[in-house]
C-alpha cells in the first residue's frame, strides 16, 4: 500500500515538472505580473479608443439604441419560437387524434361537392296578406325574428344560408295561409258576442268562487289565495262540465305539453304538407312557437302587474279623481298597498318642505302639503284598523254615529235605487200591496194619457178608434181595481170603504180617465208617509242606510281646500270697487241685457277660518240709457256657480243641453294651472249665458242673471243636502225626458204597437197580477225545466234563441248584469226595468247602438288598424331595430302603488249616470270585483287560454277544435271527479 502511494506521488511530481518546463512564466511570478499588466493596458486602450470612436460616429445615445435593438431581437426570436412550436404542437395533436379514426370515404366528399353545385337561389315572394299596409311591417318583424332567434346560433354551425331561406319561406307560407283563412271569417260575432261572453263567464266563475269562500267560517280560509284558486276551478268544472283548465294553469309541465300539442295542430293546418311531414322541421318550429312565442306571451298577459299598467295606460286620458282615490284607500284591505302609498306621500312631503319659495307659490305648496298630510292620516288610520283587527262596517258606523240625510218619500218613489230598498222594506212589513198599488196607478196614468193623446190624433185624422181605446182603458182600470181594491183582492189595499164604493160606481157608469184613481192613491200615499210602520220606521232601518250608501250620500265632509264647500260667499268687494245695487233692474226687459257684459278678470286663493277656496273676480259692464257706463266687480266661488246652474236648469229644462258647467275637482284644486283652466271654462260658460240669442230665447232668465252678478253676498238657494238631492234626482228627470222624447218621435211605431196590444187586452191584467204575486209570495217564474241552473251555464245561454237582432248590445247588457250582480236586486222592479229597456232599445236606439258597435269592430279589424298593431308590436319588441332587453321585476312598493292607481282609474271612469241607475255602492263593488279578478296569475292564465281557444274555434270552424280541447283538458283529475259525482247523482235518482 505504501509503495502505491509513493509511486503515485512520484508521478504527480513528474507531471508538475513537465508543466514547469513548458510554462516557464509560472515559475517566475514577477514576469507573469508584468506581462498581465501590459495585456490589461492594451485591452483598455483599444476598448476606450473604440468607445470614443463609436460615440463620435453615432452620437451619445447610440448605446441605448443598441441595447434596445438587442432586446427586441431576443424577444422577437423568443416569440417566433413560441408560436412556431404552438402551431406544430396543435398539428401534431390533431394528427394523433385522427390517427385512431377510419379514413373519410371519398363518396361523402363528392356528395358534398355535388350539393354545393346544385344550390339554386330561392325566390321568396314578399306578399303575405295582400295588403301593402300590413306586409311591409310584417316582413320587418320576420327579418328581426330570424336575426335574433335563429341566425345568432345558426352561423356558429354553418355559413350556408339555404336553411335560413327555407325557414323564411316556411314562415311566410304559414302567414299566407293564416291571412287567407282570417279573411274568410266574419269576426263581428266573435268580438261582439263570443269574446264578451268568455269574459263575462270568467267573471261569473270568479264571483261564484268568492261566494263560496264568504260562506266559510274560518277567516283564514276566506282570505287564502290557495282556497280561492281551488274554489275557482271547482266552479269552472261545474260551469264547463267537461273541461277544467287547472292543470294547464297551475302546472308548468302540463302547460308546456298542452302548448306543444296545440302548436303541432296549428302547424298541420298552416304548413305545406312537405314541411309538416319533415319531422326535424316540424319539431323545431313547434318548440320555437310553443316555448319562444306563446309561453312568454301568456306569461306577460297573465301577469297582474302588467295588467294593472295596461289598465292605467288604456284610461290615461281621464283626470285623477280624488274622490275615487280616497274611496279606494278607505276600502282596501291590503296593508302593503297602504304602506306603499304612505311611503310615497312621505317622500313627496320631504321634497315639498325642502323647497325654498316665496310669494304666490308658498300658498300652493301649503295646499299640497295639507292634502298629502290628509292622505297620510287616512293611510295610517286604515293600517291601524287592519292590524288591530277592529275593522268595522262603514254602513254600521254611519248608522250609529253618522248624521243621516233625510230623503222625502216623494223622491224615494220616483227613484229607481231608492224605490228598490223601500220596496224590500215594505215587503218585510206587509205593506207591499199599498206600494204596488201606488206604482201601478202611476203606470196606469201614464198609459191612459198616452192612449188619449193617440185617440185624439186619430179623431183629427178621421179615424174611428175611440171605442176600442176606451175599452182598453176600462179593462186596464178594472184590472187594477180587481187586483187591489175588490173583495177578492189578496192582499187588499186598506182604505175606507166609501172611497172604494165611489170608485166602483165611476168605473161602472163613466168612462175611465187618467185621474180616476187619484183620490185613493193620495190616501195610500198619506198612509205610507205617516204610518209608523212604513216610512217613519224605514228611516231607522238598516235598509235606509244601505239606500244612502247606494245613493252615495254617506260621504264624509270635504276637507280643507275643497272648491265645492258650503261656506258663504265673500261679502262685498275687497278691492274697494263701486258698490252698486241692481235691485231696480230685476224687472228689466230682455232688450236691456243686450247692453250688459261681464267676464272673469282674475282668480285667487282665499283663506277663511281654516278653509281654503278659490275666488273668481267677475268684472261687470252696464251701458245706461244716457250713454254712460257703470263698472263693478263681484266675487263668486265655484259653489256659487254650481248653485246658480242648478237654479236655472231647474227652471229652464231646455238649458240642460246647452249649458255645461265645468266639472268638480277636489284634489289639487288650488293648483295655479288648474285655476287658470277653471277660469277659462267658467268664462266660456258666462259668455254663453250672456249671449243675446240665449236671453231672447229665455226672457225670464234675466232676473236670475242680474241676481248672480250683483255686487252682494250671493244667497244660495240650495244647501248641501238639496244639491245632493238634485245630483241623483235630476238624472232621473233627464232620463224620463229622453224616454218621452223618444216615444214622441216614433208615433207610427207606437200606433202599430197599440193596435197589436188591443188584441191582448184580456191578458194584460193577468200578467200584472202574476208579476205582483211573484214579488209578494216569492213565487218563482215559469221557466223551462232544466237540470242545470242558469248560474251554472255560460252567460250567453240567457240570450233568446228566437230573437237575433241587436245581439252585440244585448250581450253587453248581460256583461254589465254580471259585473254588478244585478240579479240580486228586487225581481219585480228589475224585470219591469229590463222590459222597459228592451222595448226602448228595440223601438228607438237599439239599431243605432248596435250599428255603432258593429262599425267599431269593422274599424278595429281594418287593414290600416291591423298594420298599426303590427307596427306597435315591432316598435315595442324591437325599438330602433334592436331587440328589447327583458325588464327587471319591479319593486314591490311600485307594484302596490300601481294597484292603487289602477283601482282608482277604474273607479274614476265610471260615469255618474251609471251610479244613479244601479247605485254607487253596487258600482264600487262591481268595479273592485273585476279588479280583484285580475290579481291572480293562475286565473288570468285561464282567461288567456279561454280567449285563445275561442279565437281558434272561430278561425277554423271546419276543424273539431271543441272536441280537441275536451281531450287536451281531460287530464285534469277534477273533470273525472265531477263526472263521477254526476253519475252517482243520476243513479240515486
Amino acid at each position: 500500500m505504501g509503495n502505491l502511494v509513493t509511486a503515485g506521488n512520484r508521478g504527480l511530481l513528474n507531471d508538475w515538472d513537465h508543466v514547469s518546463l513548458h510554462h516557464g512564466s509560472l515559475t517566475d511570478p514577477v514576469g507573469c505580473l508584468s506581462s498581465w499588466r501590459q495585456a490589461s493596458l492594451s485591452v483598455w486602450g483599444w476598448g476606450g479608443l473604440g468607445v470614443v470612436l463609436f460615440l463620435i460616429t453615432f452620437g451619445p445615445f447610440a448605446i441605448f439604441y443598441l441595447a434596445f435593438y438587442i432586446v427586441c431581437f431576443v424577444g422577437g426570436g423568443f416569440a417566433v419560437t413560441l408560436l412556431f412550436g404552438k402551431t406544430n404542437s396543435e398539428k401534431h395533436l390533431e394528427r394523433c387524434e385522427h390517427s385512431y379514426l377510419p379514413a373519410t370515404p371519398t363518396g361523402i366528399i363528392k356528395t358534398l361537392d355535388e350539393m354545393k353545385l346544385e344550390i339554386k337561389p330561392i325566390k321568396i315572394d314578399r306578399r303575405l296578406t295582400g295588403s301593402s299596409f300590413i306586409d311591409e311591417p310584417l316582413q320587418q318583424v320576420i327579418q328581426f325574428a330570424l336575426r335574433d332567434y335563429i341566425q345568432y346560433w345558426y352561423y356558429t354551425l354553418s355559413e350556408d344560408e339555404s336553411f335560413l331561406l327555407e325557414i323564411r319561406q316556411t314562415v311566410q307560407n304559414a302567414l299566407v295561409q293564416f291571412s287567407t283563412r282570417s279573411k274568410e271569417v266574419d269576426w263581428q260575432p266573435y268580438f261582439t258576442t263570443r269574446l264578451v261572453d268568455d269574459f263575462a263567464t270568467h267573471l261569473r266563475v270568479f264571483r261564484k268562487a268568492q261566494e263560496r269562500l264568504s260562506d266559510r267560517d274560518d277567516p283564514k280560509q276566506r282570505e287564502s289565495s290557495e282556497e280561492l284558486l281551488e274554489s275557482f276551478f271547482e266552479a269552472e268544472v261545474e260551469m264547463e262540465r267537461k273541461i277544467c283548465r287547472d292543470m294547464v294553469c297551475t302546472s308548468p309541465k302540463d302547460e308546456e305539453g298542452f302548448l306543444r300539442d296545440l302548436c303541432e295542430v296549428l302547424l298541420y293546418l298552416l304548413l305545406p304538407p312537405g314541411d309538416f311531414h319533415n319531422k326535424n322541421m316540424r319539431y323545431f318550429l313547434r318548440e320555437v312557437l310553443a316555448r319562444g312565442v306563446l309561453l312568454p306571451l301568456i306569461n306577460q298577459l297573465s301577469d297582474p302587474d302588467y295588467l294593472n299598467q295596461l289598465v292605467i295606460w288604456m284610461i290615461r286620458d281621464s283626470s285623477c279623481n280624488y274622490e275615487a282615490f280616497m274611496t279606494i284607500l278607505k276600502l282596501t284591505d291590503k296593508t302593503f298597498e297602504l304602506e306603499a302609498v304612505k311611503d310615497k306621500v312621505l317622500e313627496e312631503l320631504q321634497y315639498l318642505r325642502s323647497l325654498d319659495t316665496a310669494g304666490d307659490d308658498i300658498n300652493m305648496i301649503k295646499n299640497q302639503i295639507n292634502s298629502l298630510l290628509f292622505v297620510k292620516k287616512v293611510c295610517e288610520t286604515r293600517i291601524q284598523r287592519l292590524q288591530s283587527g277592529k275593522e268595522v262596517d262603514a254602513l254600521k258606523l254611519a248608522a250609529n254615529f253618522g248624521k243621516l240625510c233625510i230623503i222625502p218619500l216623494e223622491h224615494i218613489l220616483v227613484h229607481n235605487i231608492a224605490l228598490q230598498f223601500f220596496m224590500d222594506y215594505m215587503q218585510q212589513m206587509g205593506g207591499q200591496a199599498d206600494l204596488f198599488f201606488w206604482l201601478t196607478v202611476e203606470g196606469y196614468r201614464v198609459t191612459a194619457q198616452q192612449q188619449l193623446e193617440v185617440m185624439q190624433s186619430w179623431e183629427q185624422d178621421g179615424k174611428k178608434q175611440g171605442s176600442q181605446t176606451k175599452g182598453l182603458l176600462k179593462a186596464a182600470a178594472l184590472g187594477v181595481y180587481e187586483q187591489y181594491l175588490s173583495d177578492k183582492a189578496s192582499p187588499r189595499v186598506q182604505v175606507d170603504e166609501a172611497s172604494i164604493e165611489k170608485l166602483g160606481e165611476k168605473l161602472n157608469n163613466e168612462d175611465p180617465t187618467p185621474e180616476i184613481f187619484d183620490d185613493i192613491q193620495r190616501k195610500v200615499y198619506d198612509m205610507m208617509l205617516r204610518d209608523e210602520r212604513f216610512y217613519p220606521s224605514f228611516r231607522q232601518h238598516p235598509l235606509y242606510v244601505r239606500m244612502l250608501a247606494e245613493l252615495d250620500m254617506l260621504k264624509e265632509p270635504s276637507y280643507r281646500g275643497s272648491d265645492d264647500g258650503d261656506g258663504e260667499s265673500f261679502n262685498g268687494s275687497p278691492t274697494g270697487s263701486i258698490n252698486l245695487s241692481l235691485d231696480d233692474l230685476t224687472n228689466a226687459s230682455a232688450e236691456d241685457v243686450l247692453l250688459f257684459h261681464a267676464f272673469i278678470s282674475d282668480t285667487g286663493v282665499c283663506n277663511d277660518h281654516g278653509k281654503t277656496y278659490a275666488l273668481y273676480a267677475i268684472t261687470v259692464f252696464r251701458k245706461n240709457a244716457d250713454g254712460s257706463e257703470d263698472t263693478w266687480k263681484t266675487y263668486r266661488r265655484y259653489s256659487d256657480f254650481h248653485d246658480f246652474h242648478m237654479r236655472i236648469t231647474e227652471q229652464f229644462e231646455n238649458l240642460t243641453t246647452i249649458l255645461k258647467l265645468p266639472g268638480k275637482k277636489t284634489f289639487n284644486n288650488m293648483d295655479r294651472e288648474f285655476l287658470e283652466k277653471r277660469k277659462k271654462d267658467l268664462n266660456g260658460y258666462l259668455q254663453l249665458l250672456l249671449n243675446p240669442e240665449m236671453v231672447k230665447a229665455c226672457p225670464t232668465l234675466t232676473p236670475y242673471i242680474y241676481d248672480f252678478l250683483e255686487n252682494k253676498a250671493y244667497s244660495k238657494g240650495k244647501g248641501d243636502f238639496a244639491r245632493k238631492m238634485d245630483t241623483f234626482v235630476n238624472p232621473l228627470r233627464s232620463s224620463m225626458r229622453n224616454v218621452s222624447n223618444a216615444v214622441k218621435s216614433f208615433p207610427d211605431n207606437l200606433a202599430e204597437g197599440m193596435n197589436k196590444m188591443s188584441d191582448n187586452v184580456g191578458r194584460m191584467s193577468e200578467r200584472l197580477g202574476q208579476d205582483i204575486k211573484q214579488s209578494i209570495f216569492k213565487v218563482p217564474p215559469m221557466i223551462p225545466k232544466s237540470d242545470i241552473g242558469p248560474e251554472h251555464c255560460r252567460v250567453s245561454a240567457q240570450l233568446d234563441d228566437n230573437v237575433d237582432d241587436n245581439i252585440p248590445l244585448r250581450v253587453m247588457l248581460l256583461l254589465m248584469d254580471e259585473i254588478f250582480d244585478l240579479k240580486e236586486r228586487n225581481q219585480w222592479l228589475r224585470r219591469n226595468i229590463k222590459n222597459l229597456l228592451q222595448q226602448l232599445i228595440r223601438a228607438t236606439y237599439g239599431d243605432t247602438i248596435n250599428r255603432k258597435i258593429v262599425d267599431h269592430v269593422d274599424f278595429m279589424t281594418s287593414p290600416e288598424q291591423v298594420a298599426d298593431y303590427v307596427k306597435k308590436f315591432r316598435d315595442s319588441y324591437w325599438p330602433n331595430g334592436i331587440l328589447a332587453e327583458n325588464l327587471p321585476r319591479r319593486d314591490k312598493s311600485i307594484r302596490m302603488r300601481t294597484r292603487v292607481a289602477a283601482k282608482t282609474s277604474l273607479l274614476g271612469i265610471m260615469p255618474d249616470e251609471l251610479k244613479h241607475i244601479i247605485g254607487a255602492e253596487t258600482t264600487r263593488k262591481g268595479i273592485l270585483r273585476v279588479f280583484d279578478m285580475f290579481q291572480n296569475q293562475q286565473m288570468n292564465r285561464r282567461l288567456v287560454y279561454v280567449l285563445l281557444e275561442g279565437f281558434l274555434e272561430t278561425m277554423f270552424p271546419q276543424c273539431k277544435f271543441p272536441e280537441l280541447f275536451v281531450k287536451l283538458h281531460s287530464r285534469s283529475p277534477r273533470t273525472r271527479r265531477y263526472s263521477q259525482r254526476v253519475k252517482a247523482s243520476s243513479l240515486k235518482r
